[in-house]
């Protein structure tokens, strides 16, 4: 299986995942939208709610990663110019779903 066809899968299994999280997130962001900071802190400190919104921010930025280097990949000509954008994004798309999981862990009612 060559490169391109690996990515087209993980960008069809990832979109797949992050339907019913999506769902998920719109569902409790309408429930949440008037809640008070403790109420909100509240929610996030709950396991599923932890669990379902990790999975979300690293489906999502999976997905984005995957999506913009394709953009990279047509846009960009220059090829030492389309590696070094493709490895910002590769850290950028670790890093912050990492900072908001460890913000939603250190989460304290």
């Amino acid at each position: 299986m060559n490169n391109s066809t690996k990515k087209w899968l993980l960008t069809k299994f990832s979109s797949a995942i992050l339907i019913p999280l999506m769902i998920w997130f719109i569902i409790n962001l309408v429930s949440i939208y008037e809640l008070s900071h403790v109420e909100l802190i509240s929610f996030f400190s709950e396991g599923y709610s932890k669990i379902l919104f990790s999975f979300f921010m690293i489906f999502a930025f999976f997905f984005s990663t995957l999506t913009i280097s394709e953009i990279f990949e047509d846009y960009i000509s220059d090829k030492r110019l389309k590696n070094v954008a493709n490895k910002v994004l590769i850290i950028f798309a670790i890093i912050m779903p990492l900072i908001t999981f460890i913000c939603i862990n250190n989460f304290k009612i």
